[in-house]
């Protein structure tokens, strides 16, 4: 059944991704990305209006316009150490504009989302692998202000009978299109896959590992990576989910295996076959020392089932994206 979607942030790494998978289940978008840190050519499909959330002027009219049957919503900053430095411009752009949005949706009868959340809201958790119903006890302001959209969305949902909301708390993302047409184009990499690629390829000098003391096998922060396209095809069965349903609901979204940061550089130069500079420093502020998703609860209710869980083809697909850059 083909839907009219809205996509904010959709011209972003993830975001593109997800219209991607949109358009090739044959539903019309409407991407709304003020370019910030997303690119006009990363839109594959729909069309895209440029707009900050901020403008609830200019959104409120797109909405009116559009009359989307579900809005999807990755407008976000997303940089950890950055929301440490700078918490004020992550409550405005994560939790404020967030807030914009939502006030918009509830006036004009928009009543299926999904969020872009983040595994960021548990912070140090006690058990491994976490799951949904860990206590949300975020250590930076980026799980913080993601943490207060996912309050924000439950009390929506209790008060708005009509209105209903999936959220998905990413574990770490990465790879890429596996036919080369997208991938990670961030103007300042944080992401380590994608940092450790920039230091094989030569754009970096060198790669910086951040903390080698923490309580791990081997010092470094232990994450569950997972494949962009299997996170986006989790995004379809959570649309077409509230479109059924009409259930409010949270989920992970990970592979259960975490990796260190040793292990991960290790696999990048494996597959690269090329032996970049590391460098080790000193802890980043912000960073748990491990998380690793149970995704049992999205495999039973969605039947989710990955397709690519597989460290070196997921630094395989943004290799040959990353030398695509260059």
């Amino acid at each position: 059944m083909q839907k009219r979607v809205l996509v904010t942030g959709g011209a972003g790494y993830i975001g593109s991704h997800v219209v991607k998978a949109l358009g090739e289940k044959g539903h019309e978008i409407l991407v709304y990305d003020n370019l910030s840190t997303g690119h006009r050519e990363s839109v594959l499909y729909g069309e895209l209006v440029v707009g900050d959330l901020c403008n609830t002027e200019n959104l409120a009219k797109v909405l009116k316009d559009f009359k989307p049957d579900a809005v999807m919503h990755f407008a976000a900053s997303i940089q950890v150490n950055e929301s440490v430095k700078k918490p004020l411009k992550y409550y405005i752009n994560n939790t404020v504009n967030t807030l914009n949005l939502l006030d918009l949706l509830v006036k004009n009868s928009i009543n299926d989302f999904v969020f872009s959340s983040t595994a960021a809201v548990y912070g140090m958790p006690d058990k491994i692998p976490v799951k949904e119903s860990s206590p949300l006890i975020p250590i930076n302001p980026y799980g913080s202000s993601k943490m207060m959209v996912e309050y924000m969305l439950k009390e929506l949902s209790y008060a708005e009978k009509n209105f209903n909301y999936i959220s998905l708390r990413y574990f770490n993302v990465a790879g890429a299109d596996e036919r080369g047409r997208i991938g990670q184009k961030y103007k300042e990499a944080t992401h380590l896959i994608t940092c450790a690629l920039k230091a094989a390829v030569g754009e970096f000098n060198r790669l910086e590992i951040y903390g080698t003391d923490y309580d791990t096998p081997d010092g470094t922060c232990i994450r569950d990576y997972i494949h962009v396209n299997d996170l986006s095809d989790a995004h379809i069965l959570a649309l077409e989910y509230l479109f059924e349903k009409d259930i409010s609901d949270v989920f992970n979204i990970g592979y259960g295996c975490g990796y260190s940061v040793r292990e991960v550089v290790q696999a990048v130069k494996e597959v690269t076959g090329i032996d970049f500079p590391v460098c080790e420093i000193g802890r980043r502020e912000g960073d748990s020392p491990v998380l690793v998703a149970d995704s049992s609860k999205i495999k039973e209710k969605f039947s989710w089932k990955p397709k690519y869980d597989n460290l070196s083809y997921i630094i395989d697909t943004a290799w040959k994206w990353e030398k695509k850059l260059h």
